[in-house]
């Protein structure tokens, strides 16, 4: 192909500076309910889906509630504090946008659909995706690929022609793992680890350096990963 066919966001990390307030969230539910934090469980929990992740707090941090319920809790929070500042990482709309002119866009996020709903509209990036999908609604979380998948697929485009825009290692291996281009903007707060580093065909240190050049230079990569193949 001579350039990708569409670009497919996470949200968390790339476009939000969210992974802190998640870990806040989370880390604040579990020590208010008695159960123990550990020195990795945000790291642990990056990629994962709701489902996956409440289960984690109840059965390996010992939060004494029902998943659902935990899940619940933590997006109530999520969205309390979005509501008062989202954290809309500079430059995140202004690359978007730019992007949304030449590629149809969607979103690949572990976040819960309401938060992902409520973080675009207060973004007001709603109109520049056709699709946004939450790996609550596949069957695994990330590193699985199944949320990319879906997100090429409801856009009526084959994953190997998406390129991917990722900050965690969980999420560049789902990416990769879709046969995707890949762009990381590493998460500084919780970077990822060289391995899944080495997944990325373009590494940028912010989201503001991410430009329809940027996209249009996957062009090689894609080339050359296809006839390898």
């Amino acid at each position: 192909m001579s350039s990708p066919a569409a670009v497919i966001f996470d949200l968390d990390g790339v476009l939000i500076d969210s992974e802190t307030v998640w870990n806040d969230a989370r880390r604040g539910l579990v020590e208010e309910s008695g159960g123990s934090w550990s020195d990795d469980a945000q790291r642990a929990m990056m990629g994962m889906s709701s489902v996956e992740w409440s289960r984690y707090m109840r059965d390996q941090l010992g939060v004494p509630m029902s998943a659902e319920a935990i899940s619940a809790e933590v997006a109530e929070r999520l969205e309390r504090l979005y509501r008062k500042r989202l954290p809309l990482l500079p430059g995140a709309r202004e690359a978007v946008v730019s992007l949304a002119s030449r590629w149809p866009l969607a979103i690949a996020s572990s976040a819960n659909r309401p938060i992902i709903e409520l973080a675009l509209g207060l973004a007001a990036l709603s109109d520049c995706f056709q699709a946004a999908v939450s790996s609550e609604e596949v069957a695994h979380g990330k590193p699985a690929p199944d949320v990319y998948l879906e997100a090429a697929r409801r856009i009526s485009r084959e994953p190997v022609s998406c390129a991917a825009v990722e900050d965690s290692a969980n999420g560049l291996r789902a990416a990769a793992a879709a046969g995707m281009g890949v762009i990381a903007i590493p998460n500084r707060a919780f970077p990822p680890e060289q391995d899944a580093l080495a997944h990325a065909d373009v590494v940028l240190g912010s989201i503001k350096a991410l430009t329809p050049e940027v996209v249009e230079g996957l062009a090689g990569p894609f080339q050359a990963a296809r006839a390898e193949n």
